[in-house]
């Protein structure tokens, strides 16, 4: 996926330089033929990407090469440079990689930009995309920017002009150390699967369209949401916790291991069936889905740690995220759940000293007992 060049004029500004930006956004954005903008607090990163212009996707697969990404910048996001680039009527799609947690407050700097935009080319719209691992993620970044909006004049032109589009994201990026990888060529090199999915919901899209190649386009986005988080996520988060428990420090391992293979099978096919019946995926349409998912958690060359994937664990332990969430679908369709239940357990032994919320996990069980905290944070 070598990045296009820039005749258009065009240019797209993505919130978050880290891998996941740089891996998967950036470059489907560059290769559309975007100039990419890269807004981020990590002064070294962004002074990088205005160094060198370039750098290199690492395609962790058996058939291993490296895209060159090129046609790219770099913004400081808590800067004026991020507002500027807003209000710049050449930038026509914004999207963002920062985590759940960061959409709030990356908001008031969208406020001041779309705010300065509607002064300076009141015809031009863009559309915004949160590319997150969260239901509804844009949603909620519309309702902090609505919120930052210092005028009623500046809300009405933006319900009318910007379009706030939910999507669903999948691509595995591990951690990367160009150091360690003789093809890389600069220190913002990053390796990813070949894999990848990023599905938009159409009707929440503005003029002009973003016309990004591997952007899919849908109406129903709820089931391709639910059905990456409840089986990519509950997958992956299952292996994590129960080969962290095992003393298995990488998910290709761990998947490997029979009883942790039966269980992620046990818990996918209990999360699928659930996904069948609410959103009448085709059985083997979703099976086949699910196996190609597996399949990816095999490969060795991504190195993907259990604790990477199983970090944070009271935010994955939220009542609509990847455990609980299929485990309550279930349960409101009458159909059984217990291989999922079985990793919420995995999650609620998970800890991991190094992680803040583990740690923080660990003390609310020896405080309350674990029955009260499964009850408080999970409904179950």
């Amino acid at each position: 996926m070598p990045s296009s060049p820039n005749s258009t004029g065009k240019k797209a500004l993505h919130f978050g330089a880290g891998n996941i930006g740089r891996g998967f956004i950036g470059p489907l954005l560059a290769a559309a033929g975007y100039h990419v903008v890269f807004a981020d607090v990590d002064e070294g990163t962004i002074n990088k990407l205005n160094e060198v212009d370039t750098y290199g996707v690492h395609i962790l697969d058996n058939a291993r090469h490296v895209d060159t990404i090129g046609n790219v910048s770099g913004v400081l996001s808590h800067k004026p440079g991020a507002e500027h680039a807003i209000a710049d009527s050449s930038v026509l799609l914004i999207t963002t990689a920062v985590g759940p947690n960061v959409l709030p407050k990356i908001a008031p700097t969208l406020a001041k930009g779309l705010s300065a935009r509607r002064e300076a080319h009141p015809e031009s719209g863009l559309n915004v995309i949160a590319c997150e691992n969260k239901v509804g993620a844009t949603a909620t970044l519309r309702a902090e920017v609505f919120k930052a909006l210092p005028l009623e004049e500046d809300k009405r032109w933006v319900a009318e002009h910007i379009g706030f589009a939910n999507c669903s994201v999948d691509r595995i990026v591990p951690p990367f150390d160009p150091s360690e990888d003789p093809e890389a060529d600069t220190e913002l090199d990053v390796g990813v699967e070949g894999f990848f999915e990023w599905i938009v919901e159409a009707p929440a899209l503005k003029d002009p369209p973003p016309g990004v190649e591997g952007m899919q386009l849908t109406q129903d986005l709820e089931a391709y949401v639910e059905r990456k988080l409840y089986t990519l996520n509950t997958g992956h988060a299952t292996t994590a916790y129960l080969g962290y428990l095992k003393g298995l420090p990488t998910i290709d391992r761990a998947i490997s291991d029979a009883d942790i293979r039966r269980a992620v099978e046990g818990a996918l096919a209990q999360s699928g069936a659930a996904l069948v019946k609410k959103h009448q995926f085709k059985p083997e349409e979703h099976e086949a889905y699910v196996q190609k998912i597996l399949g990816r958690f095999e490969n060795p060359a991504l190195k993907d740690s259990t604790d990477r994937v199983g970090r944070q664990p009271l935010r994955k332990l939220g009542r609509e995220d990847r455990l609980v969430g299929p485990a309550t679908m279930c349960r409101e369709l009458g159909l059984p759940n217990d291989w999922l239940l079985n990793a919420v357990a995995g999650c609620l032994l998970y800890d991991d000293t190094e992680d803040e919320q583990a740690r923080e996990l660990k003390e609310m069980i020896g405080r309350d007992g674990v029955g009260k905290v499964v009850k408080d944070l999970t409904g179950l």
